[in-house]
């Protein structure tokens, strides 16, 4: 038994569809085979939104109804011929007047239970699963459609529903026992409670069932096909030099989905993990690349950390106060005050003094935290034995992750560093007693280059990148872009250093691209992106892409700070006063 996961965005569309059914047939006449699909992509958000606008009295719910089905019926229509169509489109038609039934419900009583939210949410799967399971059939697949809630039991916690693993099991396993195809389409995210209720995993649980279902029937292998090709050594979006990750152990993987990887649901790990199944992350657009392998244990790499992360808009609480100090209880009724109110903790940090605690919860949680910890410690904050709840916002976590990492000296040392030089303040550290993980709390305005700057200095041993604005683009200025131009080919071979041009202007203009202007037609690969558009110059001139600015030179200091690129260097060649005036800023 195989077990193949598909995310949203690998099934968002009908191509997307017909190359999954591509990569499953190749497949399925080895080993009986389960895919596991997710809603299309977007479409989990639209039912949320229709859920809230039907639940505040608006009949624009409707419009919103209208347009899912259409989308729905667009992709069958694409998928099968005329002939191939009556009986997926009549189970469309079903489901969306069950969807539609549901929301006139939830109109009239004006209330949106977590309850009444997971059943709403579970039609993305649902309708879905049973398109793609059509096309299956109409590509002569021996298939059946699976009800995951029949198979998946939880708890009553609605939306992010706790398994009940010996129940699920057991079910899986009998209905597999007396069932004999080929290929099961079953949709992801969903489960039911005890009463027959629909729950959900929450979001990514899709991950989640596929994990489920491997476990159960003892799988060779869980693949979870999304739209990149594996786990990278940090966000490409955030890092152009990002790394594939060709293999990493479970723990690996965990933490660094913890951390805001969003490769992989982290609930999904355990089971595969106690299991001792390997997980594969593919790329359903470049089935051929080998992508990222998750097992027990992984070959040693040249880095002592595997990857790095980050987990964006958290707030820091701290409790305080010399009455505290030595007074068990504290730490507890701070955890309890936030439990009861179903307030995750990301973090803890504590002084050695126990003058004070620290904790870091999700800025949304932030609010109903402040209150929950000021009613608990009422008596002690009347008194003023402690401070009321201090809150910190706009900051970030960023962690370097790695089980090498484990009795190694430097590693700290080294994270901390590179960030100090890179001018960034560290608000809290945190590492676990399993040394997997180092983390730090940042202000979110330094995340970006806090993840560029420490993947160089794991990572990019080869070459450092410099990033340069430049402001007058006269005969002095002009000379010393062509010039940048003629060495940086010799600067970065010879040198190691990568010349990345990022801002130029003039005293009218600005061009500004953070991942680097092309400065001429030389660059095979800049005409290629470009299809042969102007040289830097003529860009500047045209004023006609969204990172083109009309503005000052304030404007451009302004967003050369907004962009806090790593190793920025400001090049002055005017002789204009103004500019000199924004020193003190850039400094």
């Amino acid at each position: 038994m195989q077990v193949l996961k598909f995310g949203g965005t690998s099934v968002g569309n009908s191509d997307a569809i017909l190359k999954v059914i591509e990569i499953v047939k190749a497949r399925v006449n080895a080993t009986p085979t389960i895919v596991v699909v997710s809603a299309m992509s977007g479409v989990t958000d639209q039912l949320l939104l229709l859920a809230q606008t039907a639940s505040q009295g608006n009949d624009g719910y409707t419009t919103l109804i209208q347009h899912l089905e259409q989308k729905h019926i667009d992709v069958v229509n694409a998928l099968l011929s005329a002939d191939q169509q009556g009986d997926v489109l009549h189970q469309v038609k079903y489901w969306i007047n069950a969807l539609r039934s549901d929301c006139a419900q939830l109109m009239a009583s004006s209330t949106l239970s977590l309850r009444m939210q997971d059943q709403l949410l579970s039609y993305g799967e649902i309708l879905n699963s049973t398109i793609i399971a059509a096309a299956f059939k109409a590509a002569g697949v021996d298939q059946t459609w699976l009800d995951s809630r029949l198979l998946i039991k939880t708890n009553s916690n609605y939306f992010n529903a706790v398994v009940d693993h010996e129940a699920t099991n057991k079910a899986i396993q009998q209905y597999f026992a007396s069932n004999q195809h080929a290929l099961y389409i079953a949709p992801g995210f969903i489960a039911s409670n005890p009463e027959g209720h629909t729950t959900t995993l929450g979001r990514g649980g899709s991950d989640y069932t596929g994990a489920l279902y491997a476990v159960a029937l003892k799988a060779e292998a869980l693949e979870i096909w999304t739209d990149v090709s594996g786990m990278m050594t940090a966000d490409p979006r955030i890092v152009p030099n990002a790394k594939l990750i060709p293999k990493i152990s479970y723990q690996e993987a965990m933490e660094l989905s913890h951390f805001g990887a969003k490769i992989i649901y982290p609930p999904t790990i355990q089971p595969v993990m106690r299991a001792h199944i390997p997980v594969w992350i593919k790329n359903t657009f470049e089935p051929t690349h080998p992508g990222t392998l998750i097992e027990n244990q992984t070959p040693k790499a040249e880095n002592l950390i595997r990857g790095i992360s980050s987990i964006k808009d958290i707030c820091l609480l701290s409790l305080e106060g010399a009455g505290m100090v030595g007074i068990p209880g504290f730490t507890k009724r701070l955890f309890d005050a936030l439990a009861k109110k179903q307030i995750s903790i990301i973090l803890i940090t504590q002084s050695s003094s126990e003058h004070s605690i620290s904790v870091g919860v999700r800025v949304q949680d932030t609010h109903l935290a402040k209150i929950a910890v000021d009613a608990e410690f009422e008596t002690e904050i009347n008194t003023q034995v402690i401070e009321p709840l201090i809150i910190e916002k706009d900051l970030s976590i960023v962690a370097i992750i790695g089980e090498q990492m484990r009795n190694q000296p430097g590693v700290s040392g080294k994270m901390f560093e590179v960030m100090g030089r890179a001018g960034i303040n560290i608000r809290a550290i945190v590492q676990g007693s399993s040394e997997k993980n180092i983390t730090a709390v940042i202000e979110t305005r330094d995340v970006h280059k806090a993840i560029n700057v420490l993947h160089e200095a794991f990572f990019e041993t080869a070459y450092k990148q410099v990033n340069l604005y430049i402001a007058g683009v006269g005969n002095v200025g002009g000379k010393l872009i062509a010039q940048i131009q003629k060495q940086a080919s010799f600067l970065k071979s010879n040198l190691n250093v990568q010349i990345n041009v990022v801002g130029i202007a003039n005293s009218k203009q600005q061009l500004i691209q953070p991942k680097g202007i092309y400065l001429s037609h030389s660059d095979d690969s800049f005409n290629h992106a470009i299809h042969h558009s102007s040289q830097w110059m003529d860009q500047l001139a045209a004023a006609s892409s969204g990172s083109i600015h009309v503005g000052s030179i304030q404007d451009y200091v302004s967003t050369i700070l907004d962009n806090n690129l790593p190793n920025s260097i400001f090049i002055d060649v005017t002789a204009d006063a103004k500019v000199a005036d924004t020193y003190s800023q850039l400094l």
